[in-house]
Formats: C-alpha cells, sequence, structure tokens
C-alpha cells in the first residue's frame, strides 16, 4: 500500500521547520570523573546567566592528554552525571562522544551534533583558564564560526582574547575529580562535593578505593 505525499504538504513542512524557534543550547565537555558539585554550579550559571533553553554535560569517551589508568568506564561516568541531573529539568547529559568511542576532536562533535540539531544554537563552555589554549585547538577557525565559545571567569587569568567570547562570573569552587579520586582513596569524606546520590552509587559500585 503506497502513500502519496503531494507537493503542497512538503512545502508545509519545509515552512514548520523553518518558522521553528531557534533552541539556545550549553555544552560543558569534560571527563566527569566523576562528576562534582563545581561542574553542576557552573553548568546552572552560564544556564540561568545566558537564559538558555537547556544545558547539557558531554562526557567525554576517552578524555585526551588524561592517564588511561585513573579513567572508569564511560558508562559509570553517565550512569553519575545522570544522577547528577535526575533532579535538574534544564541539565541534561550529551552521549554524542560516548557513542562514537576513541578520542573526539571539539570541532567533530559539533559538527555532528549541528547536523543533528540544525535549527539549534551551541555555547560551547571553557574555564578562564583554557582561554589561552584555544589557537591550538583542531580546526579552531572553522569551530568559532559555528559555535558560540563561553568563558568562565577565573582569578588570576586575564578576561580578554582574539576571539569573540561570552565571559560568565560562577563562584569559584576549588573541587576537582582528582580530588575526590584523592578524598576517596585516603578515606576522607566527599561529602558536599558530589551530589549524594553519585556518593551513594560511587560507594555501591566500590569506584576509585583502587587504581583504576
Amino acid at each position: 500500500m503506497s502513500t502519496h505525499v503531494d507537493n503542497h504538504t512538503i512545502v508545509h513542512e519545509k515552512t514548520e521547520m523553518i518558522n521553528e524557534p531557534r533552541k539556545r543550547v550549553g555544552i560543558l565537555g569534560g571527563g566527569f570523573n566523576p562528576v562534582h558539585l563545581g561542574h553542576l554550579v557552573m553548568a546552572e550559571q552560564v544556564y540561568a546567566q545566558l537564559a538558555l533553553d537547556e544545558f547539557y554535560l558531554m562526557p567525554t569517551y576517552q578524555p585526551p592528554h588524561v592517564d588511561k589508568k585513573t579513567v572508569i568506564d564511560a558508562s559509570h561516568r553517565v550512569a553519575m552525571l545522570e544522577l547528577a541531573t535526575k533532579s535538574n529539568p534544564h541539565l541534561k547529559v550529551e552521549l554524542e562522544e560516548v557513542y562514537r568511542e576513541g578520542k573526539s576532536y571539539t570541532f567533530d562533535t559539533m559538527e555532528s551534533l549541528i547536523a543533528k540539531n540544525p535549527n539549534t544554537d551551541y555555547y560551547f563552555v571553557i574555564g578562564g583558564d583554557m582561554v589561552d589554549y584555544l589557537p591550538k585547538w583542531y580546526k579552531i577557525d572553522e569551530l568559532m564560526k559555528m559555535i558560540q565559545f563561553v568563558a568562565i571567569k577565573r582569578s588570576g587569568f586575564p578576561q580578554t582574547s582574539d576571539y569573540p567570547l561570552i565571559w560568565v562570573d560562577s563562584p569559584r569552587m576549588d573541587i576537582s575529580s582528582s580530588l575526590i579520586r584523592q578524598n576517596i582513596q585516603r578515606g576522607c569524606p566527599i561529602k558536599y562535593l558530589v551530589p549524594d546520590n553519585v556518593i551513594d552509587y560511587i560507594q555501591k559500585k566500590d569506584l576509585y578505593r583502587h587504581d583504576n
């Protein structure tokens, strides 16, 4: 049984796509090994200050420039991210790089996301301490035309760049994933550094107590 679709229907569907309002979406990439409150505060601040529609935390499958021994399987990192964002309706998890596997350049990742979501404007978040490294990013000039970079202000780092960045204030939280892993190995508490449901997951799965 064949289905007939006339030209009027096709034109109508195309017109709806053109008239559809563009979505503004934030992206924060990283190893999230594990996710901590610093990540969540940063995401929430950018989401609110730039009046975005949604914000995605995007875990890498295999973080570049990181010792593989210290990175647990992506399935655990994704599970913890889903727990951490569970209670916040506008914080979500983007699995583009996990599905692709291997190491991904930001250019390749964003090119793929834009192709899948042509009606979305992406705001890619980096720390102010990373701004000076932007000239070394793969295809940075092309990337700058595809997305809007957002830099989180960092004390001790200049708020200047040759690139058109949006600078955002966010409370400085001296928390890192490596600190959390060290605390776990030393038997030190991580409460108030990591969401409670993520702490429960870490304990249940016995993560980070030994070299991974």
